[in-house]
């Protein structure tokens, strides 16, 4: 009997919103290196630096979410990822992604490489539809670690990733990583590490504050919600 093409392959059709449910699911499961490495580092930090994380109920479980960190370590990634059950996008420099065994594990726990020289385009590109597939992505506004565990002032590259985002938005405090790991140190020192996931910022306050001339009201109220995290942490 001859194929009807006037009608539609429905199993191509199937297929296809197969492959698109796949790709938006992509960023709820953790692979097996991820897992592999989050798991001992849970036993490890506990053990070391008494850690403790609250607040991960304010991750939305259905979508993806931009983190906004403070930075205190180059631990700050571990720190961060380590209690949740789903992976976090971190950006690193594009040249260790070509570090033999370096690369291949950055690569297979999700991070995303980030050209300076290109202007960071590509890495712009690539968190927006990581965001999209329901990964957290996570960025560190101050740009720099800090020294005394203080905030610093924040850079305002964030803010074209936070308005084209369009998937809330969680400050994420730490307090103690810059006595666990400070600036210049080889090697990480027992010390109380604190993690704090606060609630999403208000929507209608971002994009309010998203539109042109408000840059520095963003960065307040961005650095404000940051302070309020460390703040509880601390408490932790």
């Amino acid at each position: 009997m001859a194929h009807d093409i006037s009608q539609p392959d429905q199993s191509d059709l199937t297929d296809v919103n197969t492959e698109k449910k796949s790709d938006q699911q992509m960023g709820f499961r953790r692979n097996f290196l991820w897992r592999s490495i989050q798991i001992p580092l849970q036993l490890l930090f506990v053990i070391w630096f008494r850690y403790r994380a609250k607040g991960m109920e304010h991750i939305p479980p259905d979508t993806g979410a931009l983190l906004l960190i403070s930075h205190q370590s180059y631990l700050d990634p571990l720190l961060v990822g380590l209690p949740l059950s789903r992976p976090v996008s971190f950006l690193a420099r594009e040249n260790l992604f070509r570090v033999p065994i370096v690369g291949w594990i950055l690569k297979n726990c999700f991070v995303m490489p980030i050209n300076r020289e290109a202007g960071g385009i590509e890495s712009f590109r690539l968190s927006i539809k990581r965001m999209k597939q329901g990964f957290l992505v996570a960025v560190f506004p101050e740009g720099t670690r800090s020294t005394d565990g203080e905030i610093g002032t924040l850079k305002p590259g964030f803010i074209a990733l936070a308005r084209r985002a369009g998937v809330p938005i969680v400050p994420v405090g730490i307090v103690g990583a810059n006595r666990a790991m400070p600036r210049g140190a080889i090697f990480i020192r027992p010390a109380k590490v604190r993690v704090y996931f606060g609630e999403p910022l208000d929507l209608e306050r971002v994009l309010e504050l998203s539109k042109k001339n408000q840059e520095k009201d963003f960065l307040d109220y961005v650095h404000a919600h940051l302070q309020k995290c460390n703040e509880i942490a601390a408490t932790l």
